[in-house]
């Protein structure tokens, strides 16, 4: 049963030592992983509390208050965005009421991006991608490097190839693409791991605050890009892009290409959250999906994903090592 705007506000004040609540309002869907509340304090501050409904939110809960405590002052002051900070927690029942700092802004969506706002997440993205590393390896974060990358992509092309369902024609296409060792070569950066548009809050066109660091880890840049391709708006992902080279460099010349096989792989995890669920919906909508995929490949006569044009030049090595060293 859902907890109500009163009772999360009651166990705010409990998590939170002088906390004085004026207001309180629900916020979130009624079929969401948390129940939620964004709270007025008399002093005009807001708060967010959340109270997981399940044990994998619960988990990601858990996960992303480690990422926050793993954020300190230091590194949250070279982002260009407002990240929210852990303000005291309380039991609730089997679980834990745990309360946040409010961060300003509306949730972007991917429907309506325009290229202000695609221009200020490539941006964002860009700023975490800076990060120093160590950060994450002192707070016992995952790292996973290039090779780990390509043989997660892999294991699970392998597994969805396993199905009987992958078009012949995206069966050779992926495991062209993952073999390709040239594709991962790459730097592993700070990523956040599980961005999309919702991730983001903004302002007239401007990121305010991202939101979700449960997945933070040292890895692929192309984990945190994918996403952008699926925008419907005429350029917004070239937007997007075009912003982020300008703040990282293009060093990581197969970054598109990787991001294009991520995107297109999300297919094939869909694909076995159906029949890991037994849902004949979902892998129903999953093979339609693919049979879509194929054929907007035949239309743009894109059987490859990657571009005749790979091998770095030795200055491109030497950037490349080099912002691996100065991002540690």
């Amino acid at each position: 049963m859902a907890r109500s705007h009163f009772t999360l506000a009651a166990l705010a004040t409990s998590a939170v030592d002088g906390l004085d609540i004026a207001g309180a309002t629900p916020i979130g869907s009624p079929g969401g992983d948390f129940d939620a509340a964004l709270l007025t304090g008399r002093d005009g501050r807001h708060w967010i509390v959340r109270v997981p409904r399940s044990e994998s939110a619960e988990a990601a809960q858990s996960a992303d208050l480690v990422a926050l405590r793993a954020l300190s002052a230091g590194v949250r002051a070279r982002l260009p965005f407002a990240v929210t900070t852990f303000a005291g927690q309380a039991p609730a029942g089997d679980t834990r009421a745990v309360v946040y700092e409010f961060v300003y802004g509306a949730k972007a969506e991917l429907a309506s991006l325009d290229h202000d706002l695609a221009t200020s997440i490539g941006e964002a993205i860009a700023a975490i991608h800076a990060l120093p590393t160590s950060f994450v390896a002192d707070s016992g974060l995952p790292s996973r490097t290039g090779i780990e990358a390509a043989r997660d992509a892999a294991k699970l092309f392998e597994r969805a190839i396993a199905t009987r369902v992958v078009p012949a024609v995206l069966q050779q296409r992926w495991e062209r693409a993952i073999g390709d060792p040239t594709l991962w070569q790459f730097a592993p950066a700070v990523v956040n791991g599980a961005l999309e548009a919702e991730s983001f809050l903004a302002s007239d066109g401007v990121v305010t605050g991202l939101l979700g660091w449960q997945s933070l880890h040292v890895g692929d840049p192309a984990v945190d890009l994918h996403w952008l391709l699926r925008a419907p708006g005429d350029g917004i992902a070239e937007t997007a892009f075009g912003a982020y080279a300008r703040v990282r460099g293009s060093v990581d010349r197969q970054l598109t290409e990787r991001a294009r096989l991520l995107n297109e792989l999300e297919l094939a995890k869909w694909l076995l959250h159906g029949t890991a669920t037994k849902s004949t919906e979902i892998v129903d909508d999953a093979v339609e999906l693919m049979s879509g995929l194929v054929d907007t490949i035949s239309q743009n006569d894109t059987a490859s994903i990657r571009r005749p044009e790979s091998t770095l030049d030795v200055d491109e090595v030497e950037e490349l090592l080099s912002r691996t060293a100065t991002a540690r």
